[in-house]
């Protein structure tokens, strides 16, 4: 798991990966193992009754070993198809709750509503004929079943008079019966456990990604005051997502002087985030360097880079706790400081009118408080830490007009 948590950051279609999922392994193999128990001991008895039965249960083996083998490729690809399609009905679902608002706004729900509705279409396809193909195997390894207990039941009333006991040859049936049902439990937990092993699959997909860069490079940290004036000087910068695909920036060279306020302005889709996410190495140039205050940013590791810089995204960001948490998570600033700070960005104010004041109860996402106010508590994290850096990526794009003549 922490292998797969640490991968490169990259943009993944929302179908592409549906995370660690619980398989029930270790249930299935239990499963398997006491069938297995029980299917040997059933097969051990019937061998002291007759020698017919244990001819009979290994062709039972056999033929259900043909249906399974049969059955396998066709229900690990419906599983996976279904898989696929089910990513994209949670993403729909999920927009259109956190849009519910302008959905309605704009009368648009019977548009969503039908595009869930084909979603939903798109999912049952599969997993309908994935049901089918379950419906399948089990009809077979139950008509199988009744065959050779019919088979069985003929070959011992037609066995001459003495060769067996009667109680016996009753013995051996009821046991013939077992052993037909646990012989299907057997190859259905097996079906089973291969369908589930998708998930596995993706994992090991997924696993075999290349990591991001080391947290630390110990043969190249920068000094404790860096960067100190904050220039930042681009030089051919080329950008791209995935090898497959065309480079988002192309041959970017500029320079950011330090300590001054440098607005890039451009439309939508023309790079902007991108080039955030290229100095905060959440996407690693393709070509050409990234240097601030004289040192490469892709020769340090990423805790030095990022630990020095500050941002403020469109998409603020709180975590569930308190606020004094939210501003201060490594507690690095007295109670003194984090007021400061609050009132700085127009938050004093409110906490202090709240009976827990820094205490005060942040759910997850912040979800308790508005767009704007979590913008205003990322601008007050970023004045606690005093970097010399400070990205903003349309960070005022939901406060009203008084905080952003405050926050500017």
């Amino acid at each position: 798991m922490r292998c797969i948590m640490i991968r490169i950051r990259k943009v993944f279609e929302y179908g592409g990966f549906d995370g660690p999922k619980r398989v029930g392994l270790g249930n299935g193999k239990q499963v398997r193992l006491v069938c297995f128990l029980d299917n040997t001991a059933s097969r051990n008895y019937s061998r002291h009754v007759t020698s017919c039965m244990v001819s009979v249960s290994h062709l039972h083996s056999c033929h259900g070993y043909l249906r399974m083998q049969y059955y396998i490729p066709t229900a690990r690809e419906l599983e996976r198809l279904a898989g696929i399609q089910r990513a994209p009905i949670l993403h729909h679902f999920a927009e259109s709750l956190s849009g519910a608002a302008t959905i309605r706004a704009f009368d648009q729900q019977e548009r969503f509503t039908d595009a869930n509705l084909c979603l939903i279409d798109n999912h049952s396809r599969p997993w309908f004929h994935n049901v089918s193909a379950m419906e399948w195997l089990s009809f077979r390894l139950n008509q199988l079943a009744n065959f050779v207990f019919a088979f069985s039941l003929v070959l011992l009333v037609t066995l001459p008079e003495g060769i067996i006991n009667p109680s016996i040859a009753g013995l051996a049936v009821t046991y013939g019966i077992n052993l037909n049902v646990l012989q299907a439990s057997v190859i259905w937990n097996i079906c089973n456990a291969e369908n589930k092993m998708i998930s596995v699959e993706r994992i090991l997909q997924y696993s075999n990604l290349a990591s991001e860069a080391p947290l630390v490079v110990e043969d190249c940290r920068p000094p404790p005051n860096w960067p100190d004036i904050g220039n930042i000087c681009f030089t051919n910068l080329q950008i791209r997502y995935a090898e497959h695909l065309p480079s988002v920036l192309k041959n970017i060279t500029c320079t950011f002087p330090g300590r001054k306020k440098v607005g890039v302005v451009g439309r939508t889709g023309s790079g902007k985030s991108t080039l955030i996410q290229a100095i905060f190495r959440i996407v690693e140039p393709r070509e050409g360097t990234i240097i601030i205050d004289d040192i490469n940013i892709s020769k340090i590791g990423l805790h030095d880079l990022r630990s020095r810089l500050s941002i403020i995204p469109q998409d603020p960001t709180m975590f569930e706790g308190a606020v004094r948490g939210n501003l201060d998570p490594f507690e690095r600033h007295s109670d003194v400081e984090i007021w400061e700070a609050l009132d700085k960005c127009q938050l004093g104010d409110i906490v202090r009118r709240k009976a827990d004041k820094l205490e005060l109860t942040v759910v997850e996402n912040g979800e308790n408080w508005s767009v704007g106010q979590r913008q205003l508590f990322c601008l007050g994290r970023a004045i606690l830490k005093k970097s010399s850096i400070l990205v903003l990526d349309e960070a005022t794009a939901s406060v009203d007009r008084i905080g952003r003549h405050d926050s500017s």
